[in-house]
């Protein structure tokens, strides 16, 4: 409706200009000349002629133009010639795509055919050595927008799997190295292409990205009752488009001429595929169906799965559709040939993600696993998290290969890899892990998995963020740490195998922010603790492993503070050692941000009065911190009694709590985490004097931090502190109130107060 009354408009304006019905022609491109024009499209046109009166067609295109600009409407021109459109074609390839879609409005028809079919033979028959060029600008936009699939806020236009994606389709299909997969590709588009629509009108302005605050607006106006529903089906329709990409670009890599050796010997011609086993065909680097091989069969499509991801190759998009269509779902439990062609297909690593994807898109997945459903292109809105949770599933499953040779039940760590955020499902209250360990049981049970197999992966699935929790948020020497550990995985050197692997595999799928070198050496080190409480009882505890001993030497035989720069993966750490003392984190916090010095995590441990505490820093090189015998010394003027040094600190915190900012702080005591200390937990946005605000808060209410965990993820600080009373002694009810009123105090940023006049 709005492509034809922009038209009709534009055609009134060039009879009304005097635009001759010969040798000149008023066309477009873009969305107009697809007539998917939105609420606040730009109308790009081109004012084509033949390169006379020159004068007449200047005076022409001002007389166009002009109307459209004084009415404010936003109009991307361009006056050419054919031979010009052609240049610029051959020029700029976003140019010569945009081009392919030229189409009449007004004037010659002739001239604009003529100048159309002229750019559709040079396309052609240039297509092979522009196909590269082509191929490149899909990589650059997809690292530059990312993939519209599984973003939360996906630019609709530009991002893998959106409007660019299918222009580069057509522009496949019209160079005759492979067909334009029409099957799958249109409705999605035209999902994208309401969303775009709502997104317009809900927006009030030209906006391709579907952001956050627009998203309520847009899901009420195409009929969501949640927005999370409309999330869902953007990326169904973006993850389409995108594999119809990929499909269509691989065909059109097997066009281009391969090198050959001239032979004139006669050959008898023979089918041009490998025979493989249970009635299935390699051809052209695709797995699909033998003559006589039913796709009815249930079994068929995970034998074509698993031989598609072993080989390194892809489904056939013809079989994957006929596997969607025909495909009959399995029985449970499932026969032995299935779960063995299932764990097959999951055990090859990266090579199982663009299998599943097709097969799922094929709805097979679905079908074998009707708990997938549920999770299937469901967003996550934890920034750590870069994909939607069926895609995290997959691909932890994909990491978890470089650790099936470590575990004694590879099979259990696949399953439980695939099934881990089941849970992830609308509505509050029971925890993901919580609620997806039964779903997790029944769905492995349905796979063909005996009871207690079933039960270890319930188990796993539950406590599968344990060991991360334990060993980020939780001080290692603290002997409930380890039993808490221990319980978790009820004694069994086994399981804790499982979970450590698991746990590794979970991250590293997040994102490089859920599995740095830090977290890392955490998670080890607990586990390997627990390890040796698992054989050894005498292991126990045994902090001085965790800290720089002699440098806590070094400190009780003078008193002097001492600090080492360590460089390590990921960045640089500073270990310094000063004897404890009540307000020791918040000066040396404080010291740090004063110094702009920005904590990324850091672990607090004390030993025989000597706080031996471990800062991971966000400096690159060690030349770019202060000279270490700076900031010894002023440690020492610290413990002194010298506060002016911690001024600039103090100013920020004073212009934070000035802005007029508000942040709502999670603030939690951890009951029954240490017998010997109040564990509280902070969780609240980052910001450079935190750390010296929340020590601080704990000494003027004189309780001390025994030790602490401190880290920092998607701009969200993330610490826990043990503390104690100045003596050591654990504080009662009473006291662990206070510290969480005071550290709720510390962490947030409240609102200014009214000015008063």
């Amino acid at each position: 409706m709005i492509t034809e009354c922009v038209e009709s408009a534009l055609v009134e304006l060039y009879a009304e200009v005097g635009g001759p019905a010969s040798g000149a022609a008023l066309a477009a491109v873009g969305s107009l000349a697809r007539r998917e024009l939105g609420p606040r499209s730009d109308i790009d046109l081109v004012l084509l002629h033949t390169g006379k009166s020159s004068s007449k067609i200047n005076t022409l295109a001002a007389d166009l133009w002009y109307p459209l600009w004084d009415a404010r409407i936003r109009v991307d021109h361009a006056v050419r010639t054919p031979t010009e459109c052609a240049a610029v074609a051959g020029r700029e390839l976003s140019a010569g795509v945009g081009l392919l879609d030229l189409r009449v409005i007004t004037g010659d028809a002739e001239l604009v055919k003529g100048a159309r079919t002229a750019l559709l033979d040079s396309w052609r028959g240039h297509a092979r050595k522009r196909l590269p060029e082509l191929l490149a600008s899909l990589d650059e936009r997809l690292a530059t927008f990312g993939d519209a699939a599984y973003l939360l806020e996906p630019d609709l236009k530009e991002a893998r799997g959106g409007f660019r994606d299918v222009s580069m389709l057509r522009a496949l299909a019209a160079s005759w190295l492979t067909d334009r997969p029409h099957v799958g590709v249109q409705e999605p588009y035209r999902r994208l292409l309401d969303v775009r629509d709502a997104l317009h009108l809900a927006s009030g302005r030209t906006l391709d990205r579907l952001i956050s605050s627009e998203i309520e607006t847009v899901a009420t106006r195409l009929g969501y009752s949640e927005a999370d529903d409309l999330r869902r089906d953007v990326s169904l329709a973006a993850r389409r488009i995108g594999h119809a990409v990929d499909v269509t670009v691989r065909a059109a890599r097997q066009a281009l001429p391969q090198h050959r050796v001239l032979s004139f010997i006669k050959r008898e011609r023979k089918p041009d595929y490998l025979k493989a086993d249970h009635g299935l065909i390699i051809h052209s680097g695709e797995v699909g169906l033998g003559p006589g091989t039913s796709p009815s069969d249930p079994l068929i499509g995970l034998r074509a799965g698993a031989l598609a991801a072993q080989r390194g190759l892809v489904l056939s998009p013809v079989t994957a559709d006929n596997l969607g269509e025909q495909g009959q779902k399995l029985p449970t439990p499932w026969p032995e040939a299935c779960r063995e062609a299932l764990l097959d297909m999951l055990a090859t690593g990266p090579n199982v993600v663009p299998v599943w994807d097709a097969l799922d898109l094929a709805g097979c997945i679905s079908r074998w696993i009707p708990s997938w459903e549920p999770i299937r292109a469901r967003p996550q809105h934890n920034p750590v998290h870069r994909h939607t949770v069926d895609r995290h599933l997959v691909q932890t499953v994909a990491e978890a290969q470089r650790h099936l040779t470590r575990v004694d039940r590879p099979d259990i760590l696949l399953l439980t890899c695939l099934f881990h955020d089941i849970g992830k499902l609308p509505g509050a209250g029971v925890h993901h892990a919580e609620r997806g360990a039964p779903i997790a049981r029944e769905a492995v049970q349905a796979i063909g998995l005996d009871q207690t197999d079933a039960e270890l992966v319930e188990h796993l699935v539950r406590h599968h963020l344990t060991l991360a929790a334990l060993a980020t948020k939780r001080d290692h020497a603290d002997p409930a740490t380890a039993d808490a550990l221990v319980e978790a995985v009820q004694g069994r050197a086994d399981i804790l195998d499982l979970l450590r692997c698991l746990t590794e595999a979970d991250a590293r799928a997040a994102g490089p922010a859920a599995w740095s070198p830090w977290r890392a050496q955490l998670i080890n080190s607990l586990a390997d603790h627990t390890e040796g409480l698992l054989v050894d009882e005498t292991t126990r505890t045994d902090v001085t492993q965790l800290v720089d001993l002699g440098l806590a030497r070094s400190v009780q035989l003078d008193g002097r503070p001492r600090i080492r720069v360590q460089t390590q993966p990921g960045g640089i750490q500073l270990i310094i050692a000063a004897t404890d003392r009540l307000g020791l984190f918040s000066d040396t916090a404080g010291l740090l941000a004063s110094h702009s010095v920005q904590v990324r995590s850091a672990v607090l441990h004390t030993v025989e009065g000597v706080a031996v505490n471990t800062w991971r820093v966000d400096k690159e090189v060690p030349t770019d911190l202060p000279d270490t015998a700076y900031l010894v010394k002023q440690l020492t003027r610290l413990e002194a009694g010298e506060p002016g040094i911690l001024t600039p600190v103090q100013r920020r915190e004073a212009r934070a709590h000035g802005s007029g900012a508000v942040s709502h702080p999670y603030v939690e005591l951890i009951r029954d985490a240490s017998e010997t200390a109040a564990v509280i937990e902070v969780r609240t946005g980052d910001r450079a004097g935190l750390l010296y605000a929340l020590g601080r808060s704990l000494s003027e209410i004189k309780l001390s931090i025994r030790s602490a965990h401190i880290s920092t993820l998607a701009g969200q600080a993330i610490d826990t502190f043990y503390v104690t009373e100045v003596d050591g002694a654990t504080p009662s009810a009473v006291r662990a109130k206070e510290a969480v009123d005071a550290l709720t105090a510390a962490a947030g940023i409240p609102a200014a107060p009214a000015a008063t006049r």
